[in-house]
């Protein structure tokens, strides 16, 4: 269903690393393609090493600044840079500095009836549980 996404819409869940204000996807605009995800990581913290098995994905930093991960490899993002991640890569993204990063993501296809996201944990198999502690 085609409509207008207000600030208000974006519900958000909070986690001990940040925040995801849920803005487009099935459960809220009924988006079957895509989801789209504001999201700040708070200074110090990660979104661990994850993986969406059959899930592409876009980050875009808006503010703030991240370490990010692909697999072992990583690179400092700022304010206008972006990573593009295929469905199945292994991928974390950290706080670098003393403000939140904050990022905007869209990740597709849309999975499921509600969020239309899946990930699945990697933080804990090696190498990761290694990287960055």
């Amino acid at each position: 269903m085609s409509r207008f996404v207000k600030a208000g819409d974006v519900l958000q869940d909070t986690f001990d690393w940040g925040v995801i204000g849920w803005r487009c996807g099935p459960g809220n605009t009924g988006a079957k393609n895509f989801v789209v995800m504001d999201v700040s990581i708070w200074p110090g913290q990660r979104h661990d090493f994850h993986k969406h098995p059959v899930q592409d994905e876009m980050i875009v930093v808006r503010s703030g600044r991240l370490e990010q991960y692909l697999e072992q490899d990583s690179e400092i993002l700022g304010p206008g840079d972006s990573v593009f991640i295929e469905a199945g890569v292994v991928h974390a993204s950290i706080t670098v500095g003393d403000e939140p990063a904050v990022v905007q993501i869209v990740i597709g296809p849309s999975i499921g009836t509600d969020t239309g996201y899946e990930i699945v944990d990697m933080a804990s198999e090696e190498p990761y549980a290694s990287l960055r502690r």
